[in-house]
């Protein structure tokens, strides 16, 4: 039988030799390989962590000590090994599993994750607590090398060394975010990881410094200036965070060994593990960002069996390369996602004119608005979700200044499998808000390169919001965009439905459906903002009933906006406002979302009935 069969409880793995641990590192890989190739998801991170994750469950207790995963798309060997190894085939499905730690699915998660770069500082907050109240647990954070590019990294450390907390940071170093690391921190760990003469030295001295010698002070002294001659992370230690590593994170022995000493110390320490990202599938650590999360794929192969067509990012990404061709100050910048954006061809193109500033959203806005004020045109492409993070640099660097920056919002509305954390359901909402901000978004991919260059050409912020995926309809691209103008896609009597984005397709499905007994407008709300007044006029004049429908939050979103505005002109028909309630939205298919939200086709299409009636 394999030993993962045996595995009923994390305390069955104290019980396992080192040899037997080796194997069940082999026997995870082979589960997560054969599951992710038909559920999708995040396979080449949760690949590189697998003896890591063991090492810690096999020396912590995590009933009462306490985990948190730097954005969680790694815990997927954890949730295998605490509680959920049975339930593994409805990852990422509807009502199943997620593929982030969730309190609410098991005992064992204590902190619900999906963005970067906060989880030392919610180790933090729990070490204060326990210490407050007098309690006795270890507190581990993991997080990779990517999530060190953001900023909260760094205001959390400056806290931690400032009154000692214990507690335990897990540097899972694998040289990689969602895309090839960038930066100055990646370079400089990336020292570290080459420096074996420094690391030698280092293990002597703390060989010595363990048999307490007489010499102690002196053998410390000749640490540090072994530290300040090739050891640029010092920096660590200069906050009052013991730093020990890097050390093999994919070897089972040294990780175990390693772990038990530092337990023993009572103060924050940094543990720093180099793993390989991908290790057990030759495609996995060959493409590693391909792998980074996956829809359901060949094994043999490793190519994904779902055909798709032109894709909005691809779209994006085609249309700025053409645009560019045409304008040589157009930039584009991304916070470590460009292949994820659309922007990997134009990153081959012009190398020089792309900018990957790592998992740090405020600083790209604040970066854009630089590069805005010095004549160039900065186009930020970033997905709606990790936008939010940069809320008050656009409010103030950009919106207030009235800078030309471009945000192509990707994944805006329900993305679907990643869940709560990563549904764009709130960009409209806090984008509506922002004087001097225009918001516009596409009914279909073949629009991307006209809006794109009609927000190149304004003296002000422009948002272009679109969805993940691609449009099923075959729908005629918009012929003359002008500012705060809708376009009407059908004719119809009674009742005008204002679609905005992809739901404009929804609307066209819909009305096909009623055609027998009912025939509404239907209007390409384009403009989420500023709204079309002369067609908010026409449909107050003629009486029509309103129903606007929208792929975001209803609280602050586009219907709201409509009825603030028609309410203003004396509108005193019905109005029925179709968006996502006031709550997280858990993961699924998207079809099947949008069910549950009511926001499907079907659910489109009895809306527009009632308001005949």
């Amino acid at each position: 039988m394999d030993i993962l069969e045996l595995i009923k409880d994390p305390d069955d793995i104290k019980k396992l030799s080192i040899s037997n641990l080796e194997k069940l590192s082999s026997e995870i890989r082979e589960f997560l390989i054969n599951n992710i190739s038909k559920t999708g998801g995040h396979l080449a991170s949760n690949l590189g962590i697998v003896e890591l994750t063991i090492a810690l469950l096999k020396n912590f207790d995590f009933t009462k000590d306490k985990i948190i995963f730097d954005v969680g798309h790694q815990s997927y060997v954890y949730k295998i090994l605490t509680d959920r190894k049975d339930k593994f085939s409805t990852l990422r499905k509807y009502k199943g599993i997620s593929g982030f730690p969730k309190r609410k699915e098991s005992k064992y998660d204590y902190f619900d994750a999906g963005h970067s770069s906060n989880s030392i500082s919610a180790a933090l907050g729990m070490a204060r607590a326990r210490d407050l109240r007098k309690e006795n647990y270890d507190i581990v954070s993991v997080i990779g090398d990517g999530a060190f590019t953001g900023g909260m990294v760094y205001e959390s450390l400056n806290d931690v060394g400032f009154k000692k907390s214990k507690m335990f940071i897990i540097l899972n170093d694998n040289q990689m975010s969602i895309s090839l690391n960038v930066g100055g921190v990646s370079k400089c760990l990336n020292k570290i990881r080459l420096n074996t003469s420094y690391n030698r030295l280092k293990q002597k001295v703390h060989h010595k410094l363990d048999k307490k010698t007489k010499i102690v002070n002196l053998v410390k002294k000749f640490k540090n200036s072994i530290k300040s001659l090739f050891f640029n992370q010092m920096f660590f230690e200069s906050l009052g965070v013991k730093y020990i590593g890097p050390i093999d994170g994919n070897n089972l022995k040294e990780l175990d060994k390693t772990i038990k000493k530092i337990k023993k110390l009572d103060e924050p320490v940094v543990l720093h593990v180099t793993t390989i990202k991908g290790l057990g599938y030759l495609p996995a650590i060959t493409n590693p960002d391909k792998f980074h999360s996956v829809e359901p794929f060949n094994i043999e192969t490793g190519i994904s069996e779902n055909k798709k067509a032109i894709t909005y990012s691809d779209a994006f990404g085609k249309s700025l390369v053409k645009l560019a061709n045409k304008n040589k100050d157009i930039v584009a910048i991304t916070a470590a996602m460009t292949e994820g954006t659309g922007l990997k061809e134009f990153s081959k193109l012009y190398p020089n004119r792309i900018f990957d500033v790592g998992i740090t959203e405020e600083h790209a806005v604040t970066l854009a608005a630089g590069m805005s004020i010095n004549g160039l045109r900065p186009i930020f492409a970033v997905y709606s979700t990790f936008l939010q993070r940069g809320f008050d640099q656009i409010l103030i660097d950009i919106c207030m200044q009235n800078l030309p920056v471009v945000f192509a919002i990707d994944r805006a509305g329900i993305v679907g499998s990643d869940g709560k954390t990563h549904q764009g359901v709130f960009d409209i909402s806090y984008l509506s808000m922002m004087p001097n901000m225009e918001i516009i978004s596409p009914k279909s991919t073949n629009e991307m390169e006209s809006l794109l260059n009609y927000a190149l050409k304004q003296n002000n912020p422009v948002a272009i919001r679109y969805p993940k995926g691609y449009n099923s309809l075959n729908l005629d691209k918009i012929k003359n965009i002008e500012k705060g103008k809708w376009e009407k896609i059908s004719d119809g009597e009674k009742v005008v439905v204002l679609a905005v984005g992809r739901m404009v397709e929804f609307a066209l499905k819909a009305k096909e459906i009623l055609k027998e007994n009912y025939n509404p407008i239907i209007v390409n709300s384009l403009f989420i903002k500023p709204l079309d007044d002369n067609f908010l006029k026409l449909i107050v004049k003629n009486k029509y009933n309103v129903l606007t429908i929208e792929d975001n939050n209803i609280i602050g979103g586009f219907g709201q906006q409509v009825l603030y505005s028609l309410n203003k002109l004396g509108f005193k028909n019905k109005i029925k406002i179709m968006g996502y309630e006031d709550n997280f939205i858990d993961h699924g298919n998207i079809e099947e979302l949008l069910e549950e939200q009511k926001m499907d086709i079907k659910n489109i299409a009895d809306e527009i009935k009632k308001l005949y009636k």
